[in-house]
């Protein structure tokens, strides 16, 4: 199973209980509150809605998402057990972790990573609610290890999609507003190897909206110029610089440009909704998940890997194709694309080159072999 079917398994579970809030989760939606001794006032309680705003952000919204619904899953476990979530009990939750890798129930088992990312949710909604996990708790450490030595697969890794086929995809999209849109998507997330959410936070200027993840420049300059996006992401603000490319048809800055200019768009966010028909473009930002699902329907229609049946060739790519097929087929020092990708460490970039040339350092000549 793979873990988008996982997190689908999950949030359908967790769609079916939504009406059963754990009365000790905090109904004003967060920790943050004033001490017991000190009286309420407008100003106070101000400060406190907007702590808690910036608590919120802290970590990424669909983190956010991600751990809320942790909670759920698991404060409902509890109950079915007879048990309290509250406080933390390492022993409960060695069992928890036992239950989700080896189901007792009609439920399949999760994978490592998914179990570790529950852990992970586990322990930050208890550090908001005043308590300290000790995930070296040998109830803990021990029954994981085991899960990992036991389950544990290498990471499964998305198809790069590479020049050939990002060149097919566009060539299937139509030229009324929203073909001009989707096309601006895949190039701009190809070229600046951007996250989903990334290419769809983006605004036109810096500050339009509240919500906006960063801003775009386009400049022109003695090699043809390009744009410049400023980007709030998942390591901290960082500048990715996309050239313009050899012809218009292929060109990111070019297709960026004709969305812009046709949808009259001049303000707030870069990629919005358009009308059912596609020939209107509306005000309301797009989700990211418009991303990945314009990435596997372009992918079908192009015919990239007609050899596979179309479950499989769905399953192969997502949003992080385009990140792969960047580090994939950009023949420069590989410096440039950790940069471009705003990877902390070369490994990193490593793991998301598909085909680069594994054996160019050979150890084995150099060790007189």
């Amino acid at each position: 199973m793979t873990s988008e079917d996982e997190k689908s398994r999950s949030a359908q579970s967790d769609m079916a209980n939504e009406d059963e809030r754990d009365e000790r989760e905090p109904a004003d939606g967060g920790p943050i509150a004033l001490p017991a001794h000190v009286a309420s006032s407008g100003t106070l309680d101000r400060l406190v809605d907007t702590a808690r705003d910036y608590a919120k952000a802290s970590t990424a919204e669909n983190t956010n998402k991600a751990y809320a619904a942790d909670w759920k899953h698991f404060a409902r476990w509890c109950r079915l057990k007879g048990a309290e979530p509250l406080p933390p009990s390492p022993e409960m939750i060695g069992l928890y972790l036992t239950d989700l890798a080896a189901p007792a129930g009609p439920s399949p088992a999760l994978s490592v990573s998914t179990i570790d990312r529950r852990l992970s949710g586990l322990a930050w909604n208890y550090s908001q609610r005043g308590f300290a996990l000790d995930r070296k708790d040998r109830h803990i450490t021990t029954v994981l290890a085991g899960i990992k030595r036991k389950h544990a697969r290498p990471p499964m890794q998305k198809e790069a999609i590479l020049p050939e086929d990002i060149l097919a995809m566009v060539a299937t999209l139509p030229f009324d507003m929203r073909g001009l849109r989707d096309r601006a998507i895949l190039l701009i997330g190809y070229a600046g190897g951007l996250r989903r959410s990334e290419i769809v936070s983006l605004d036109v200027g810096k500050n339009d909206t509240p919500d906006s993840g960063g801003w775009i420049e386009i400049l022109d300059g003695k090699d043809g110029g390009g744009a410049v996006l400023t980007l709030n992401a998942k390591t901290g603000w960082r500048e990715v610089e996309i050239g313009r490319g050899s012809s218009d048809q292929t060109c990111p800055v070019h297709a960026l440009d004709q969305w812009l200019h046709f949808a009259k768009i001049d303000f707030g966010p870069v990629f919005v909704r358009t009308s059912r028909d596609g020939k209107k473009a509306l005000e309301a930002r797009l989700s990211d998940k418009h991303v990945a699902r314009l990435i596997k329907s372009t992918v079908l229609k192009s015919g990239i890997r007609a050899d596979l049946p179309e479950k499989d060739r769905l399953a192969l790519f997502s949003g992080h194709s385009l990140r792969a097929g960047l580090a994939s087929s950009a023949e420069v020092d590989e410096r440039y694309v950790q940069k471009q990708l705003g990877h902390a460490s070369a490994e990193m970039t490593r793991r998301y080159q598909r085909r680069r040339d594994r054996f160019r350092v050979n150890l084995t000549k150099a060790a007189g072999l």
